[in-house]
């Protein structure tokens, strides 16, 4: 994720410039891809004075978003394979589908990825500012 941050054509977007009349890609990236310093809490203060750690660190408040997803696509996303398991058996079907013979159809494959993309939604629109 660092070395993204870095990288022009994974944060901006590409738009039609009339002027060059070809696509262009320069902005300034949003406050997410900019590294920002933050101090650490008190309740550290003797283990940062033994080890010798400054006050602040700086780093991407891209990579606090990444962890809390990272977090509950770890904890939270296998759920999704027991909701459609039970769900399955509400209704006494083995699989959703035969497409993929021996791995109980699409459906069952992407259980985990829809209980994720709508928390990756919510989260998006609760906690980062989209203009």
């Amino acid at each position: 994720a660092y070395f993204m941050c870095q990288v022009p054509y994974l944060i901006c977007p590409i738009e039609y410039s009339a002027e060059l009349e070809r696509m262009t890609m320069s902005c300034e990236p949003s406050a997410l891809f900019r590294p920002q310093e933050y101090g650490l809490p008190d309740t550290v203060t003797t283990w940062r004075r033994i080890l010798g750690i400054k006050e602040t660190v700086t780093f991407y408040p891209f990579f606090i978003h990444c962890f809390f997803m990272s977090l509950f696509a770890s904890i939270i996303g296998p759920f999704g394979g027991f909701f459609a398991s039970g769900f399955k058996r509400a209704f006494k079907i083995k699989d959703f589908g035969d497409l993929i013979p021996g791995h109980g159809g699409i459906m069952d494959r992407f259980d985990c990825q829809f209980l994720m993309a709508t928390f990756v939604n919510v989260y998006i629109h609760s906690f980062i500012n989209i203009p």
